[in-house]
């Protein structure tokens, strides 16, 4: 992880959508000497970010609660008071279709700008199977109308609903017998069926799903030909860890209290683990997932934003680099494989996106630096000076291109 493959002087052949070619420039101007030449002298060129775990569809905001937050609130207080997730599930199933593309639209573009040129949308905002289903139906939108390539994540079993909450077994039933059959049926009628996978995940954690009802959900979504992602060992660790890579998940994101066997675990499998900057950042903690000892222990580790409206509003890959190189002790190389290569492989793309190599797409960036560690070193501001999806440049918009989208 501590080696990005710089090449100096160096340059990208692009023929329609795909990379060709990789090599110091000389050599590809004499290869290709026809081509049309973008000149990023005394710049970086390199991957697109990818950002494999975000909920970024949702109606409203927790305005408020960030308030009450620094006033002193913990989450039980918030919740007790209407707050905290299951307000954002009562303002998404409120919201129509429309609204949620609209909503999203604007944080897809904050994305974009900042480098990002493929996202991992879960939903879990719905808690029932008609919003739930409506959420999956506007990732399908946005990825129809926006650059950014999607990839959909069913997350019923993100939270009990109001409804559930002296049950929750039944939801957990629920989820199985209706929900997850419910959404591989829409996959299916998608336009992302046999091109981009579709992930099941869950959260399991105490006052959410227990290991046993996470089990039923990743079984239930697993023999339904669902990949696997779970939320695990955010809070307090239940053994969600080497249950989710016991059964060959795709990524185990959080892993701020993740032990040492399942650490272990994590390093000889093929599973990524995600780690979430962001998420105790914002939660002003000092305490954040040991991504140095996953590292050093043999785990591929991916960075993500966690974009969401309670404990990570942050569009940023940059930030979220920025923030695990001093808080979790990562070079900015490891960052940058993590936010790059490494996230591409949690997505189940690692073969398609994430670096560039010939045969993949060309998903690139320009940054306006001379060294890629400054990505991670300057925070606050934005280096991304061009970005190029499918080979196409999507940021800025050239002058005929700002009324299309």
């Amino acid at each position: 992880m501590r080696d990005v493959g710089i090449v100096e002087n160096g340059a990208v052949a692009v023929f329609e959508d795909r990379i060709v070619d990789v090599g110091e420039s000389g050599d590809i101007l004499k290869r290709f000497p026809n081509a049309e030449v973008i000149d990023a002298k005394e710049k970086v060129v390199c991957p697109g970010f990818v950002d494999p775990h975000t909920h970024i569809v949702f109606a409203g905001d927790r305005l408020d609660e960030f308030e009450l937050k620094i006033g002193g609130a913990d989450y039980l207080e918030i919740l007790k008071a209407g707050g905290g997730i299951i307000s954002t599930v009562r303002q998404t199933r409120g919201a129509s279709l429309e609204d949620l593309v609209l909503s999203a639209v604007k944080r897809l573009d904050k994305m974009l700008k900042s480098g990002t040129t493929t996202v991992e949308i879960k939903t879990g905002y719905g808690l029932g199977t008609k919003t739930e289903l409506k959420m999956l139906a506007t990732i399908e939108k946005l990825d129809a109308l926006h650059s950014i390539d999607l990839i959909p994540t069913f997350l019923a079993a993100h939270a009990i609903p109001p409804e559930f909450n002296s049950d929750s077994d039944a939801y957990t039933d629920l989820i199985c017998t209706e929900m997850l059959p419910a959404a591989w049926s829409w996959y299916e009628k998608s336009h992302f069926y046999n091109n981009v996978p579709f992930f099941a995940d869950v959260f399991c954690e105490k006052n959410a799903f227990s290991l046993d009802q996470s089990k039923r959900v990743l079984n239930a979504a697993r023999s339904l030909g669902f990949h696997l992602k779970a939320h695990v060992d955010e809070f307090t660790n239940l053994g969600g860890s080497r249950a989710a890579v016991e059964m060959n998940a795709v990524s185990i994101d959080h892993l701020d209290t993740i032990s040492d066997d399942e650490i272990s675990i994590l390093a000889a499998s093929e599973t990524v683990g995600v780690i979430t900057p962001t998420v105790n950042f914002n939660f002003g903690s000092a305490h954040f997932a040991d991504a140095r000892k996953l590292i050093d222990s043999g785990c591929a580790v991916a960075i993500s934003t966690d974009y969401n409206p309670g404990s990570a509003p942050c569009p940023s890959q940059p930030l979220a680099m920025a923030i695990a190189c001093r808080y979790q002790n990562l070079l900015p190389a490891e960052a940058f494989n993590a936010a790059t290569i490494n996230a591409a492989h949690a997505v189940g793309l690692g073969d398609k996106i994430g670096s560039l190599e010939i045969g993949k797409r060309a998903d690139m960036l320009i940054l306006d630096t001379h060294d890629y560690r400054e990505i991670a070193y300057e925070f606050g501001s934005n280096l991304v000076a061009g970005v190029f999806k499918s080979g196409k440049q999507v940021f800025p918009q050239k002058e005929n291109e700002r009324d299309r989208h």
